[in-house]
């Protein structure tokens, strides 16, 4: 019988294999930091089984990478973090963290189990999507348990099914403005809390980081996400609605470097290209048309971003290639 596993790697796999090995890199580098600097008992198990997921993850990858003979990425190691520096975040936040990469892992593993058609591959893809789904739950069963668990708003229960009457749904430039749909609160919420996540990770960073070039692009990112923060929540409290809280108070006074900042630049990137898909969906979910321009007036300003993280990236020899499709005008040369 022909052994499924020696199917070439489709390009899609190859992509998330490829990512999946550099992001479980990453989060092992973080998380043993993490472990090191926190100091609530009930906390540290879940940081512990993040990491074990995460090195599960790259022996599993390794595996099938050894087997294509597919070169294996440098992602990021133990010479990118130092776990002996002074604590930079509070157990809250690196609590917080672990919950926000889990949803993040969630959505990643979601799309690659749905293209991937390799045995091994799928395989793969259901154990992250497992220990991401078991992250979230240790992650908000314990914020609940804490009383630090920031829910979405509450909205009164609707009384009767109906129909969109007239165009005035869509409007939302001039005259009367519809209340906020359930799917658009979700979005901005969402939109809301992950920059105030993003904002604070990026001040730890700042003060950590050595390279000029980089402590300028964090202190700009700063900037961005206080601004994003700042046009959601108003609109949310315009509406008589709560907005998530700030977690700058998370991040302690150190100044001593943690991590290289090479690991920086790519976990920022991450979170730029994360936020960007956020903004695109949020677009797609919100009919009334003042917040799908506001979301599509930022998109721009955070693409820009990106790719000035990009170019510093490129300058300093920090970005390692994905693989890329054969040029065949240069194989004909």
């Amino acid at each position: 019988m022909e052994d499924k596993n020696n199917i070439r790697l489709t390009a899609a796999e190859s992509s998330f294999l490829w990512t999946q090995y550099i992001n479980d890199s990453l989060s092992v580098c973080v998380n043993r930091y993490y472990l090191e600097t926190v100091t609530d008992e009930e906390v540290k198990p879940i940081v512990e089984n993040a990491i074990k997921a995460s090195q599960q993850h790259i022996e599993m990858i390794k595996e099938i990478f050894k087997t294509e003979r597919f070169p294996i990425p440098v992602g990021f190691t133990e010479n990118d973090v130092d776990i002996k520096a002074p604590k930079l975040f509070s157990d809250t936040f690196i609590l917080i963290y672990l919950q926000q990469m889990s949803m993040l892992g969630m959505a990643a593993g979601t799309l690659s189990l749905g293209l991937s058609t390799r045995p091994d591959v799928v395989d793969l893809y259901k154990v992250v999507l497992e220990n991401a789904i078991k992250l979230k739950d240790q992650a908000r069963d314990l914020l609940l348990k804490q009383g630090t668990y920031v829910k979405p708003p509450y909205v009164t229960t609707p009384n009767r099914v109906d129909f969109v009457k007239d165009q005035q749904f869509l409007t939302g430039f001039i005259g009367k403005k519809r209340p906020l749909t359930v799917h658009e609160i979700t979005h901005l919420f969402i939109n809301v809390q992950t920059n105030a996540i993003g904002k604070a990770l990026i001040m730890g960073f700042a003060q950590t980081a050595k390279n000029e070039d980089v402590r300028q692009y964090l202190l700009r990112g700063k900037k961005i996400a206080q601004k994003h923060i700042d046009i959601f929540s108003k609109i949310l409290i315009k509406e008589d609605l709560p907005s998530p809280m700030s977690w700058d108070s998370s991040v302690t006074d150190s100044t001593v470097s943690v991590f290289s900042d090479k690991l920086i630049m790519f976990h920022v990137s991450a979170m730029i290209a994360a936020g960007i898909g956020n903004y695109g969906a949020a677009i797609a979910a919100s009919p009334r048309r003042d917040l799908g321009l506001k979301y599509a007036s930022l998109i721009p300003e955070v693409t820009l971003y990106s790719e000035d993280g990009a170019n510093i990236m490129i300058t300093y020899g920090w970005l390692e290639e994905p693989p890329t499709a054969d040029d065949r005008d240069s194989l004909t040369k």
